[in-house]
Formats: C-alpha cells, sequence, structure tokens
C-alpha cells in the first residue's frame, strides 16, 4: 500500500492524501508537480526512476488507511538534487 507522503522532497510543500499534484517513482520518493515537471524533469534525483502522478486514495478508505505523517526533505532542496 502506498504511503502517501505528506509533502514534496525537494520544497516541501504539503501534498495531502488528496492532491492531484502529488508525483511519486516506484520507490515512492514524492514531489509536487512543480519540482517534478520545471526541476526534476520528469526524473527522481533519488533513483532516476519516471515521476508519475501519484492516485489519490478515496476519502473513506483513509479512515483505516491512512496517509504518512512522516515528512521528508532533502536538505540541499530541488536544484542541487536535479
Amino acid at each position: 500500500m502506498l504511503a502517501l507522503r505528506p509533502n514534496c522532497e525537494c520544497c516541501d510543500t504539503d501534498l495531502p492524501a488528496d492532491s492531484r499534484a502529488a508525483m511519486i517513482c516506484s520507490f515512492e520518493c514524492t514531489f509536487c508537480a512543480s519540482c517534478a515537471t520545471d526541476v526534476l524533469h520528469g526524473r527522481c534525483p533519488n533513483c532516476t526512476g519516471e515521476l508519475v502522478r501519484r492516485p489519490v486514495r478515496p476519502a473513506e478508505k483513509l479512515v483505516k488507511n491512512p496517509a504518512s505523517t512522516d515528512r521528508i526533505l532533502k536538505a540541499q532542496g530541488c536544484a542541487a538534487a536535479a
């Protein structure tokens, strides 16, 4: 099950579980659409995998399967990761 991480690893923008702006790689590294497109050019800086839109978990399913609250942030931000 996807963790649905709560923020962009580069700019720390909040990405709630229902966000359509969240992008992930196959390892669930999470970025906002702006960083994923404009800075990272569709590639995860951690694994070089493709970044795709993260699916939205229906609200009623979040009750028993909540999104993660663990924030992951790259100390150097997007520019250094790109």
